[in-house]
């Protein structure tokens, strides 16, 4: 940014410059009034020819640099979201699996349970089954 500024300084530096020096050398030709009135007017026509040139110039390279940082931003955001996107897919792909392997633990859980539980009922009646004979003989 202070190239820019300093770039546009040099460049008025030298267009005062110049405007200057003309003004002056024009002050100090052996020449009558209208000739020099005339040469003025000349000098200041091409300088503001000049001026009009390098403020279209940087204006042309003013809007140039607006649409490619509109461009730029554009692809950083259009990235970003297929970034979001990817990074959901791979969460909701990893919360599923997560899912499906809690879901085989507690189905495989359960099962134990269930022939612990058939075991310790078996058991059970085989105490008071062993209970009530032994009571009867």
């Amino acid at each position: 940014m202070s190239q820019e500024k300093s770039g546009k300084g040099l460049l008025l530096g030298f267009l005062a410059g110049g405007a200057v020096g003309a003004i002056l050398a024009l002050l100090y030709a052996p020449k009558s009034g209208r000739e020099l009135r005339e040469d003025i007017r000349s000098k200041t026509d091409e300088y503001y020819d000049d001026v009009e040139k390098y403020y279209s110039e940087a204006r042309n390279k003013a809007k140039d640099l607006i649409n490619d940082g509109k461009k730029k931003s554009e692809k950083l955001i259009s990235d970003a979201r297929v970034k979001s996107e990817e990074l959901l897919k791979d969460a909701e792909r990893i919360f599923n699996d997560a899912k499906s392997k809690a879901e085989g633990y507690v189905a495989k859980g359960k099962e134990t349970i269930d022939q612990e539980s058939a075991k310790m009922k078996t058991a059970i009646k085989a105490g008071v089954d062993a209970y009530k004979e032994t009571k009867r003989s």
